[in-house]
């Protein structure tokens, strides 16, 4: 049926003609943009593109912040001040802020008063104590001078013999020899008799504790040996101890001893040391096969008197 046919069921009008439906809409013709290129409803009839009248309406859209006729939501309001760049007040009402922290008290400037002081007091302390220990090896390693020459006595006790200083190491002729310090000692057995024990070769213990130990100890390096060459450096060629420093130098090489023996001698750990006698074995380091340099290879002993051990030097030894 055509769409301006007369529908027999319509009722008739006063001419008696019958009243027609109104003709459907005309599709439109396609294209071949679609409708995003012809303006369908989907992008200009649509209430979406258009605006409804309830969001045109409202004020939070319409309304202008400035004007008296506008109100602003709590919501609207919040969200101005964020996009402004300003952090929202997150306190709870009723409750006062928290203080912010203050950046520049930090480290020692945290501590109470009381706390500042003492520690300043201890900086201090150390920081004295370094100096004068650094000034006490500079002026016994300096040449000569007026400070050294007054006050010699007290940069000796300071600095020896724990601190002394060695520079044969950058010496133009370096040590060429092997040097090995022996000792032996009278023993009191708890018989009352007394019994010397063979020589005791100090600095072979030494060499086999650092033989293989990848971080060897000070001790065991280097304590025999300064005790050594500080003997030999204060004393005359026949034994004799030149000044304070001579007599400190058997002291401390006889306290060495001592503690040794009561450590590694079995004689000496079930009876009392009563005096020490040391010497030293010196044999030179050969040269190379093809060096024509002629060098004497018997061992050379250098013999120390025999030293008294005093009663607070033998109980003062390890056992």
């Amino acid at each position: 049926m055509d769409a301006y046919d007369e529908d027999p069921r319509a009722a008739r009008g006063p001419d008696g003609s019958t009243g027609a439906r109104p003709p459907e809409k005309p599709e439109a013709p396609e294209t071949p943009g679609g409708p995003e290129s012809t303006g369908t409803s989907e992008n200009t009839g649509t209430p979406e593109n258009t605006g409804t009248a309830e969001k045109a309406g409202t004020p939070e859209n319409t309304g202008t912040p400035g004007s008296p006729d506008t109100v602003l939501s709590p919501d609207t309001a919040l969200s101005s001040e964020t996009s402004e760049g300003s952090e929202p007040d997150r306190t709870p009402p009723g409750q006062a802020p928290a203080p912010a922290p203050d950046p520049a008290r930090r480290g020692l400037a945290a501590l109470s008063p009381r706390y500042q002081a003492v520690a300043a007091l201890a900086v201090a302390v150390i920081g004295v104590g370094v100096g004068v220990h650094l000034l006490m090896v500079f002026l016994s390693l300096a040449p000569q001078n007026t400070v050294s020459k007054q006050h010699g006595k007290a940069v000796e006790a300071w600095v020896f013999p724990e601190f002394e200083q060695n520079w044969k190491l950058f010496a133009p002729n370096p040590l060429q020899q092997n040097i090995a310090v022996q000792v032996r000692a009278d023993v009191r057995m708890k018989d009352g008799s007394v019994r010397t024990t063979g020589w005791i070769d100090l600095s072979a213990q030494d060499g086999a504790a650092i033989k293989g130990n990848p971080a060897p100890s000070h001790t065991q390096q280097n304590e025999l040996r300064r005790a050594w060459d500080f003997v030999t450096a204060t004393h005359t060629a026949d034994n004799r101890p030149v000044g304070m420093r001579g007599a400190l130098s058997e002291q401390y090489l006889r306290r060495i001893a001592v503690m040794r023996l009561y450590r590694t001698d079995p004689t000496s750990r079930i009876g009392v040391i009563q005096r020490v006698q040391v010497r030293s074995r010196t044999l030179n380091v050969q040269p190379p096969s093809w060096s024509g340099e002629q060098v004497p290879d018997k061992p050379l002993y250098r013999m120390l008197p025999w030293w008294t051990v005093s009663a607070a030097e033998a109980a003062g030894g390890v056992r």
